[in-house]
Formats: C-alpha cells, structure tokens, sequence
C-alpha cells in the first residue's frame, strides 16, 4: 500500500492518484479498477480521493491526459537528439518502447478506452493522443522522405500507420509472454525490418 500524508498538495495527490492507477492497470483489467481499489493502494478515504476528482471518468480522463503528456514529450525529445530524420524516426520508436516498458499499465489502459462504444473524455484523450503522434510521425517521415533517408515512393501515413503498428505488436506480444523486458529485447530488429521496409538509402 501507498501511504502518503493527508496534507499533500493537490497537485502531488492527483500525481499519485494517476501513479496508482497506472500500478493497478499492470496488475489487473483497468475496467475492473474501482475508486475504493484506487483509494486503498494510495492509503486514503474514497472522500479524500473525490476532493481532487469529481467521478472515476475523471481520474481516467486525468490518466490519458498524463500519458499523452509524457509519451509525447519522451518521443519528441528522443528525436530532437538524432542525427538525421531516419535516427530520428529510431530514436522515437526505441523512446516509445521504453516508455511502455517503465509503464506496462500504459498499454491496457490505452487499449481499454479504445474498447469502448461510448466516447468518454478518457477515449477522446486517448484518440487525441494517436492523432498527435501521427502527425509528429508523418513529419519526421517527410524529413526523411526529402533528404533521400527514405524511399520517395513511401506513402508517409502508411508508414506512421506501420510504425506504431510495429510498436502495439511489441507491446502485445509482451503481454502475451507476461514478460514487459521483451519489448526491450525484440525492439530494435523489429525497427530493422521497418527501417527496410520504408527503403532506407543508407
């Protein structure tokens, strides 16, 4: 159990409820993750936990919020310190995997508002999310694409398609083995065969 004092500040407490959360959703099927479950592991009342979220959509929208946040930020910042549009286009993809693999609860709870039919504020972040990563993934492929990194040929948004397909497969397989050191393993031959695939000049 989580224990923390009963006078953090609002911003520590809601880092820590997310932080819970994302421990819970590792553990077990985030749809099952109930606010009594959530207050129990950060060591405080129900009450204490609905001072800083009004409902438990609220709690999830904060989630997908944290995780578009960083997830994007990591892959941005990753890229920003490669050599080239193609390096650049590693660097995210061995930075998103990394990423998942600090955080396993990240993948179920992002696959787990995708599932569902109602459009809650947590699936439209998480929608939110996939879109602002393609489009920073089409950028860095026409980057690629106009040095001659990449084959001219390559249709960008198939290739960002491709990209965080080969991402997702990792992370499934990972899940699939219950082992999340997998993804570390298997990473940069998948990349390879990407990279092959988009017709690397190099």
């Amino acid at each position: 159990m989580l224990r923390h004092s009963k006078h953090m500040p609002a911003d520590a407490r809601r880092a820590v409820t997310v932080e819970t959360v994302l421990t819970l959703a590792a553990e077990q099927n985030p749809s099952e993750i109930t606010t009594t479950a959530i207050a129990q592991r950060m060591g405080v009342t129900q009450g204490a936990l609905f001072k800083h979220f009004p409902t438990k959509d609220a709690i999830l929208q904060a989630v997908m919020e944290w995780v578009a946040e960083r997830l994007l930020a990591r892959v941005d910042k990753a890229a920003q310190t490669a050599t080239s549009p193609l390096a650049a286009l590693e660097a995210m993809f061995m930075a998103h995997v990394e990423f998942v693999a600090g955080h396993p609860g990240v993948p179920r709870m992002l696959f787990g508002e995708l599932q569902k039919a109602e459009a809650t504020p947590a699936k439209r972040m998480a929608q939110t999310l996939i879109q602002r990563y393609a489009q920073l993934l089409r950028a860095h492929l026409a980057r690629a694409k106009a040095c001659g990194d990449i084959a001219a040929e390559v249709d960008e948004e198939a290739a960002a398609i491709a990209f965080v397909g080969a991402v997702q497969g990792l992370v499934m397989q990972s899940l699939l083995a219950g082992d999340v050191q997998r993804m570390r393993r298997d990473a940069p031959g998948v990349f390879a065969i990407y990279r092959r695939g988009i017709g690397s000049a190099q």
